[in-house]
């Protein structure tokens, strides 16, 4: 989702509450939490994907988050849904949260029970609740960073600069171009996009253009990166010991008028 498309939703205060954990959810870097024994610390739960791009790009503000404001008394959870084969599998997300050094709470949500618990739409979305437990601010997609962490320095009492954009298309009134429709398997073909991404199982050499890659875990991998829209031709060539779920296309910058 674009980041000039998403609508920053506030829903009326104290008509929500948070959705307790499942009893029987397994859990990375902490033992079983109890939603209702983290009150009266603000929680943010945000839905991710390790083999979403979209997810990581979030993922990168929510770990800085976690970093600034969990020392202050924020709880971040992050649900991890998964939408592509590889994501079902436990050694793999253990080994992406390892890789990622997330050290905010992981609940593994395979059957997507918490997820329909929110009427989730999709990757990412995070929802921040106040130390009632109300919900205060909902996201979906990427962007409108600075506005949720404005949200949790306002209900930690804190008033500081934000964390500065990690780049420039992350900004909510960044003038994206729509980028061609993620397509499965290895695609060949033309595109437009400020990013090329694949999301694979396995490990081999996948060829980009002429250019060999090493692809070592599953997982969502940056191919080519143009740092600004760009409408070109891409080649994918791959190992049979690698697959291929999808080739993703990430919206860039509008290219400036020279």
């Amino acid at each position: 989702m674009l980041a000039s498309a998403i609508e920053l939703m506030r829903p009326p205060t104290d008509t929500i509450v948070a959705p307790s954990f499942p009893k029987d959810a397994a859990w990375l870097n902490v033992a079983t939490l109890k939603l209702e024994q983290q009150s009266p610390r603000p929680v943010l739960i945000d839905f991710w994907d390790f083999c979403r791009p979209s997810s990581l790009r979030a993922l990168r503000y929510v770990q800085e988050w976690q970093r600034r404001y969990e020392p202050a008394g924020l709880r971040i959870v992050s649900v991890h849904s998964p939408g592509f084969p590889p994501s079902h599998e436990l050694a793999f997300v253990e080994a992406a949260v390892e890789q990622l050094k997330i050290e905010q709470a992981v609940l593994l949500d395979p059957q997507f029970e918490y997820w329909r618990a929110f009427d989730n739409p999709g990757w990412p979305a995070r929802y921040l609740f106040g130390p009632d437990l109300m919900l205060t601010e909902l996201h979906y997609g990427e962007g409108g960073y600075q506005e949720t962490e404005r949200a949790i320095q306002e209900l930690l009492g804190i008033d500081e600069p934000v964390t500065e954009l990690f780049d420039a298309a992350d900004g909510m009134d960044a003038e994206l171009v729509v980028p061609t429709s993620d397509q499965p398997g290895a695609y060949c073909g033309p595109y437009g996009a400020g990013q090329v991404w694949v999301v694979t199982e396995g490990s081999g050499v996948i060829t980009v253009n002429d250019e060999a890659r090493e692809i070592e875990a599953a997982g969502a991998h940056l191919l080519i990166d143009h740092g600004q829209h760009s409408d070109r031709v891409l080649e994918l060539s791959v190992e049979p010991s690698l697959t291929v779920h999808a080739t993703c296309f990430s919206a860039g910058l509008a290219a400036q008028p020279a």
